[in-house]
């Protein structure tokens, strides 16, 4: 839970504010000392002298202070915004006092209130007189209650949602969905408000996901932004109906079938662009789950250099797929960017002297000149189908979404073998892992190993944000760590230097904006093809290509490291093993 009970400090034992932050390890005993000797001689408080000295952190002053006090202390940062509470206290109140509404409890009158002093007796008397409701004081730090005033009070998402609460009015618990009349039913307007300024929210965050989900006491909206999903936002549980079923008529869905997972999509144009969302539902124990999938219209597709491939993995990509047959692989988890990478490759090969016909499941983006066909189980179009009428259209270039079985592998062989060039992906943790992936679905090795003739692996990690990136010296075991992955392909002189973000308002204080893959490229020579014949383990095969020159996913991740593109952290997050 984000607000959590400070315990109690011990004040009959004589402690004060510089022997907490001593016990929290803020501050050393000797400066705690010449801290107390201070207050006795300049008659000033502790927090002062801290304060005026900065000697901790102002968060760690507002944990110690909470402490001393027995306050709890919360962390606005890891709160989403409540529209009803921000509906309760009026801006001008939250601004004279400086306090900020966490969150409200209606049906019980209570409000939890960030404070920057939460001893403010006569500030809460007047907030508790101005709403009807009893506060419950919280410590937070006086800047990010400043800041959040400015920014969540403003914010046209909140200001949406808070006016679609004042429509439901009289106290109404239950609200008919998208019922346009008066006495507590929400309009129809206001619900299809709220939904364009989540999308457009997500637009501006940069989202590629957005999830609505149905919770006992209420519905919580999440972004997933570079990978991380992040709460930004809760809303009433009388909401959540009405939203869903706007999103089910925008997605051509049926509304009144609650029962049963269901899939959609429409189009959005945002103030800044437009997307295409793939929208799916999910009936869970609190209602209709609700997810989307934000896929960009613009922009087009980047190319490979601006994945992050480079280097001896990039040449040996690009030989391959200049070669007229053959089955090149991605592999990676879902949510690795493999369907990017394909896309990618695609383009690259895209002109009017080729015949590229795919098969996805589902199309993420439309590519003008290029045959892509949806898999529909429902009706018999499964790769293995699709990929043997595929045979019947004169392909030169071959994508199959997936290779799940031995039908849609021996069919990929064969269709390579007969003259075509055929894509696809695997689930496999690395590159060496997909050929005993591919033997063990029963294809043959000495089929496979005169067909494939590349397999990539890739992860995506976070790039550290630009305007706040700083630099610090690691620790000498990270160090020693990266040198032992890199071998000859990092050699330091002086000393090492790392980057970081320091996090900031633009990059919603993570430290990271944006991503970038990481990779590892595996030719299939003429020795990895006997490794296959002998249906050799997945360690012999990557022992074999790093001999060759091949680099691995941590390898590629720590050399981005060291080139200040992102941080050990990230690359543990996505290549540990």
């Amino acid at each position: 839970m984000p607000i959590q009970p400070a315990p109690v400090a011990s004040n009959g034992g004589g402690n004060t504010l510089a022997d907490i932050l001593v016990t929290l390890g803020a501050l050393d005993k000797a400066r705690a000392e010449q801290v107390k000797l201070a207050e006795i001689q300049s008659g000033n408080s502790q927090e002062d002298i801290i304060k005026k000295g900065e000697l901790v952190p102002e968060g760690v002053l507002v944990r110690a202070k909470a402490q001393l006090y027995n306050i709890p202390f919360v962390d606005l940062m890891a709160i989403p915004v409540a529209p009803a509470a921000l509906a309760a206290l009026p801006q001008e109140v939250a601004e004279r006092f400086h306090v900020f509404p966490v969150n409200v409890d209606l049906k019980g009158k209570t409000m939890n209130l960030a404070m920057s002093d939460p001893l403010d007796l006569s500030a809460i008397e007047f907030i508790e007189q101005k709403t009807g409701m009893h506060v419950k004081a919280n410590a937070a730090e006086p800047s990010k209650i400043e800041d959040f005033i400015q920014t969540r009070y403003t914010g046209t998402l909140t200001q949406e949602v808070t006016e679609a609460l004042k429509d439901v009015g009289g106290g109404k618990e239950e609200v008919k969905t998208l019922q346009a009349t008066q006495g507590g039913f929400i309009r129809e307007e206001k619900i299809a408000e709220i939904v364009s300024q989540i999308l457009d929210f997500a637009i501006k965050s940069r989202a590629s996901d957005i999830h609505i989900e149905p919770q006992e006491k209420a519905t919580r909206v999440r972004y997933r932004i570079d990978g991380i999903l992040q709460e930004k936002l809760t809303i009433p549980k009388q909401l959540h109906d009405s939203l869903v079923s706007r999103i089910k008529i925008l997605g051509g869905m049926k509304i009144d079938e609650k029962r049963i997972p269901q899939d959609g999509r429409f189009n959005f144009k945002g103030t800044e662009e437009e997307v295409d969302l793939r929208v799916s539902s999910l009936p869970t124990s609190w209602g209709e789950k609700i997810v989307m999938r934000l896929l960009k219209k613009s922009g087009g597709v980047p190319e490979l250099p601006e994945l992050g491939l480079r280097g001896r993995g990039l040449k040996n990509l690009q030989d391959a797929i200049l070669r007229p047959h053959g089955i090149i692989i991605i592999c990676g988890p879902t949510g690795s960017g493999k369907t990017t990478t394909l896309y990618s490759v695609i383009s690259k090969l895209n002109t009017p002297k080729v015949n590229i016909v795919t098969l996805e499941d589902p199309i993420e983006y439309k590519i003008a000149g290029v045959n892509q066909v949806q898999v529909n189980p429902a009706v018999g179009l499964t790769f293995a189908d699709g990929l043997r009428s595929f045979l019947r259209q004169d392909p030169n270039i071959i994508l199959v979404g997936e290779i799940r079985d031995r039908e849609t592998a021996d069919l990929a062989i064969q269709a390579s073998l007969t003259g075509h060039l055929v894509f696809s992906t695997l689930h496999t943790n690395d590159a060496s892992g997909a050929l005993p992936r591919l033997l063990d679905m029963g294809a043959e090795p000495y089929l496979l190993a005169s067909s494939m003739t590349c397999i990539v692996a890739q992860r995506v990690v976070r790039t550290i944000h630009e305007e706040c990136k700083e630099a610090y010296v690691p620790d000498a075991k990270v160090v020693a760590d990266v040198k032992a992955q890199l071998g000859a392909l990092w050699q330091p002189t002086g000393e090492v230097k790392f980057y970081k973000g320091k996090g900031d308002a633009d990059c919603g204080n993570s430290g990271y904006r944006g991503r970038i893959g990481i990779f590892e490229v595996l030719p299939v020579t003429e020795k990895v093809g006997k490794l296959i014949l002998e249906r050799a383990s997945a360690s012999d095969i990557e022992k074999l290509a790093r001999e060759e020159g091949m680099i691995t996913l941590k390898q590629d991740g720590f050399i981005k490291v060291t080139e200040g593109i992102t941080t050990v952290e990230e690359i543990l997050r996505v290549a540990q093993e």
